[in-house]
């Protein structure tokens, strides 16, 4: 699997992950939420920053089923999904991950017809990675 690029306003994401805590970056005065993680906050320039713990819910904004061919790694995967959810807290905040059987479980564990827009989601958590299950399986 590809890992992500972890940068130096992105760290605390992936150690939180690796952790099992899903927390967004907020401006310290402002207080909106951001993703991407990033030095200054767009809405009002501040570079005071935090983590804000979240519930980890939220729905489905988008997805795609990706069919071979594909990078060879992936490919005999395929065909899984790949999500953009939006979080509960945070509807600007938009994150994308697979949806899964549960906890670790393989891409593809949950199938392509299981998948809608709008459909709720929790975050799970499987080498460092944030995965979603459906709320209602």
């Amino acid at each position: 699997m590809l890992r992500p690029a972890i940068d130096t306003d992105g760290a605390p994401f992936w150690e939180y992950a690796a952790l099992g805590e899903l927390r967004v970056q907020a401006c310290a005065d402002c207080r909106e939420p951001r993703f991407p993680p990033r030095p200054c906050c767009p809405h009002c320039q501040s570079f005071a920053s935090e983590w804000r713990p979240t519930n980890g819910r939220g729905r489905i904004w988008s997805y795609v089923v990706p069919h071979p061919p594909l990078l060879p790694d992936y490919a005999a995967r395929a065909p899984y999904n790949v999500v953009v959810v939006e979080l509960d807290e945070a509807p600007r905040v938009r994150l994308v991950g697979n949806v899964v059987a549960a906890a670790g479980a393989p891409l593809g564990s949950t199938g392509p017809e299981r998948i809608r827009i709008g459909a709720r989601v929790q975050a799970v958590f499987s080498d460092g990675l944030v995965q979603w299950v459906l709320e209602r399986p």
